[in-house]
């Protein structure tokens, strides 16, 4: 009886931990956003807890590898503005782990 007690106890261990952990990882997802014409806008609006995050303008090769660029935009201000230029605008957090763990966002500005 003691054994099947410690297994069932292991066992709801490791769901409750895996759950944490899905719950923990950020999640990448493509969005398609408007009408057959799309939405009208020139900005994306970034609001996050500056004390532990950041958002960088790289381009495609610092989206992929999760890596600033040279002269990119670091923003720091937790409420940033950020005008978008037609075409594709990749924007990533750089503090450690975090692009990795999803924290990026492509989007294409017609």
């Amino acid at each position: 009886m003691m054994v099947q007690g410690r297994d069932s106890a292991m066992a709801a261990t490791v769901l409750l931990c895996f759950l944490l952990l899905h719950f923990e990882l950020a999640q990448a997802a493509t969005y398609t956003v408007g009408g057959s014409s799309g939405w009208t806008f020139n900005a994306a609006v970034f609001k996050y807890n500056p004390s532990i995050h950041n958002v960088v303008a790289v381009n495609r090769t610092g989206y992929n590898s999760c890596a600033s660029t040279k002269g990119a935009k670091v923003f720091r201000s937790g409420k940033d503005q950020i005008k978008l230029a037609k075409g594709q605008n990749f924007f990533i957090c750089s503090i450690a782990g975090h692009c990795q763990a999803g924290m990026k966002l492509a989007v294409n500005a017609a």
